[in-house]
């Protein structure tokens, strides 16, 4: 179970990181407060204030559940979760720009 908290808290924090970049650009970027959700364009601070949210609760989680100890399966765990999201984000955000660009 300890896996899987630290696969969730390796999504959140990948997931931190366009936000986070974007809002600190003053660039707008798709967020799940959006309309449509997670296509259209969220304001800077928006991105700002979620790619925060993301940061904190995943290193709340990465300081729950991890085990110094174990760190080594602890950290694939993680690695995989961020792995997977940002394969995920990649793929569904190229597709949002790529048909912005067909409008």
């Amino acid at each position: 179970m300890q896996q899987v908290w630290l696969f969730l808290a390796g999504a959140l924090l990948c997931n931190s990181v366009p936000h986070l970049a974007s809002g600190l650009q003053g660039l707008p970027f798709p967020t799940p407060f959006a309309r449509p959700r997670g296509v259209g364009n969220s304001p800077p601070l928006v991105n700002v204030l979620w790619g925060f949210a993301n940061l904190v609760i995943g290193l709340l989680i990465v300081a729950r559940h991890a085990n110094t100890l174990e760190i080594g399966l602890n950290a694939a765990a993680g690695l995989a979760g961020a792995l997977a999201i940002g394969i995920f984000l990649a793929l569904h955000f190229g597709k949002v720009q790529r048909d912005r660009l067909l409008d």
